[in-house]
């Protein structure tokens, strides 16, 4: 006779998990960009993409899939392929005829690898960084211009840097010869197939991408310099991303014109809408190289569409107008690339962690190339991510994904409910996704309840919803959090009295807002968050310089307003514990916002915690500091909670506990 297996009774928070993190770090990779080559000798395609390895401090290296091959690592020790241009980087490499470009993190030259041979220096050693670059085809107008990117120039000191869009050589010692200047930004040149043409994408502060950019177009001479500029579409108030050209050289692109990030083309002059439809064709901009549809033919185009916080992919058909969604058991993609029968892409799903993913497109048969993490968990231990909505301030709705407790091992004693944590995304100009995730199970596999709160100002659900944050940064973000978590402990799902909340970046700047400005939640965790949003004003790098001006107001004439939202001032009011995490190395949010964070509460004699990290940046990369952090973190709630988590940690000093 079958009988269930009987579990032991623990309290939550206490319950031990095989999802330890030490087992996270030796199975998770960190998947990053895509990039097609095609032309190789063999004849047969070969996708490349950035991985990085926890475990080798977090460094970035090429590897090349072929079907003969499998997975060849290509980036020798110590390369690190990764660009700082606006910071967040992307567009880091390319692939033209088996020949590899890359942007090197420590220098932040350019290289370029030849098949079986050591990666070879080709920009001078100085302040420039590049991005997103292409090849120009060969027997074109555009050849002259050889290979065209972003480049910031970091050389004048003491004055912020300069992005313009250049040519380069690739010889060693060219610098650039600008092709497009004068604008705070640019981004996704991109040549027409017949090479007599370029677009690109350029926008101002106080403006991010997402909020307006606008879209160019010029003609290049035979010198390889650029004529006859013409504004295509876009303004302050219009979103355009990833201008493509199809194969027979008519430009598409994505715009939120209508609200939702749909594709349009322009033919004969004109700007004309392909699907409207209420959902959305791309993503915020805060990397290069984003791609969220390519061509499958002349007169098709598969795209991937986010809709209410979910992706697809389906095939339009131009000339018809008719989408034809695809049955893949794929909840969340991006970095789409086709070559030939073949696409590529970056996916994943409840049951798939974050993935490279080939899809044929004859037979429409899925197979996964490389997962973030390759191991096996006993789906006893996991806990299954439900979508939710519940009703917010002002009579709205906003979303989130609700993950339960669970354990194949362990229940509860009768009548406890789990404590919760509150997970705020960054950006906050971003989204979560239902993808599986180790870092998620780790909480639920040790009796935490989570609730993954796309608030508003996330993006997949138009432009309004994005813009609910826009000079509320700091009030809709935090009852958003709020509200998703008097929802749970309404429904009976979590205990209403050990409510935690955490996030990075500007996830825990939401953290310490809801700390500062409300008595919810009765726990904090803070990655790298914001603490003073005028010291971030003030310190923090070009691409972000502005971006609080559109979602706290005008500074310095609205200084008042931004000393209101700074939890900075107000720790008075926090009246819980709180945890800081912050990289020492931080160019983002300086390591000042936490340590004045920390005295400040440590000060009012608040238990709180501080873990400072040399050598990590925005977001931790290396192995030891990862599992510091996840350790950290739940070592921090078992003392506050009144819990003894059965892992061995390391103890967090705790000032005033």
């Amino acid at each position: 006779m079958n009988r269930m297996k009987e579990k032991k009774v623990a309290p939550y928070g206490a319950w031990q998990s095989p999802i330890g993190t030490d087992l996270i770090l030796a199975g998770v990779i960190r998947l990053g960009e895509i990039a097609v080559d095609d032309v190789l000798s063999s004849g047969r395609d070969a996708v490349y993409w950035t991985e990085g390895h926890p475990a080798d401090g977090g460094r970035e290296l090429i590897v090349r899939w072929t079907a003969e091959s499998g997975c060849v690592d290509l980036t020798p020790d110590p390369f690190n392929v990764r660009t700082r241009v606006h910071e967040y980087g992307g567009g880091a490499f390319t692939v033209h005829d088996g020949v590899i470009t890359f942007s090197n993190f420590a220098d932040q030259r350019l290289y370029q690898q030849q098949p079986g041979s050591e990666p070879e220096p080709v920009t001078p050693d100085v302040k420039l960084r590049f991005a997103d670059g292409v090849f120009a085809p060969a027997g074109t107008p555009a050849e002259a211009a050889s290979f065209i990117c972003v480049r910031e120039d970091h050389r004048l000191e003491g004055q912020e840097a300069v992005n313009t869009i250049v040519s380069l050589a690739l010889d060693g010692d060219d610098t650039g010869s600008e092709l497009v200047s004068g604008n705070d930004f640019y981004a996704s040149p991109r040549i027409s197939p017949d090479g007599k043409r370029l677009v690109w994408l350029t926008w101002n502060h106080p403006n991010m991408p997402w909020d307006g950019c606008e879209l160019w177009i010029a003609d290049f001479t035979a010198e390889g310099t650029l004529t006859n500029h013409q504004l295509v579409a876009g303004g302050p108030k219009e979103s355009i991303l990833q201008p493509e050209w199809s194969p027979d050289g008519v430009l598409y692109f994505v715009s939120d014109h209508s609200g939702w990030w749909n594709l349009y083309r322009l033919k004969g002059g004109e700007v004309e809408a392909l699907y409207p439809m209420e959902a959305e064709f791309g993503m915020p901009q805060w990397n290069f190289g984003r791609r969220m549809y390519a061509f499958a033919g002349r007169n098709r185009i598969l795209c991937i569409i986010n809709q209410n916080g979910s992706s697809f992919l389906a095939f339009l058909d131009i000339e018809s107008s008719r989408l034809t969604s695809l049955d893949l058991p794929i909840s969340a993609a991006a970095d789409l690339h086709i070559a030939g029968n073949n696409a590529y892409f970056k996916g994943g799903a409840p049951d798939l962690p974050a993935s490279f993913i080939h899809l044929d497109l004859n037979s429409l048969e899925i197979t996964v190339l490389r997962r973030a993490s390759d191991l096996a968990l006993d789906d006893a231990y996991l806990s299954q991510a439900q979508a939710i909505e519940f009703p917010t301030a002002n009579g709205l709705t906003a979303h989130a994904f609700y993950y339960p407790p669970n354990s194949g091992d362990y229940q509860a004693p009768e009548g406890e409910l789990p404590p919760l944590i509150v997970e705020s995304h960054g950006g906050p100009t971003s989204a979560t996704s239902d993808v599986f995730g180790l870092e998620k199970q780790y909480w639920t596999s040790r009796g935490f309840a989570l609730l993954d709160v796309n608030y508003g100002g996330s993006t997949g659900y138009g432009r309004a919803y994005r813009e609910r944050l826009n000079g509320q940064w700091g009030i809709v973000d935090v009852e958003d959090c709020i509200n998703g978590a008097r929802y749970l402990a309404r429904q009976g799902l979590v205990d209403g009295d050990r409510l935690a909340i955490h996030g990075g970046s500007a996830g825990g700047y939401t953290t310490l807002c809801a700390l500062a400005f409300h008595d919810v939640f009765d726990a904090g965790a803070s990655y790298f968050g914001v603490s003073d949003i005028e010291a971030l004003a003030k310190e923090t790098h070009k691409f972000e310089s502005h971006y609080d001006q559109s979602l706290i107001g005008p500074y310095p004439e609205q200084r008042e307003l931004y000393h209101e939202r700074s939890p900075i001032y107000y720790v008075d009011q926090i009246n819980c514990p709180l945890i800081l995490f912050q990289g020492l190395d931080d160019p983002v949010v300086l390591p000042s916002q936490s340590e004045m964070m920390y005295e400040a509460v440590k000060a009012k004699g608040i238990p709180v915690a501080y873990l400072a990290f040399p050598g990590e940046q925005h977001g931790f990369r290396r192995a030891e500091n990862i599992k510091r952090m996840y350790e950290g973190e739940l070592y921090f709630y078992g003392r506050v909670f009144g819990f003894d988590p059965a892992d061995e940690i390391e103890p967090v000093p705790i000032d005033n506990l």
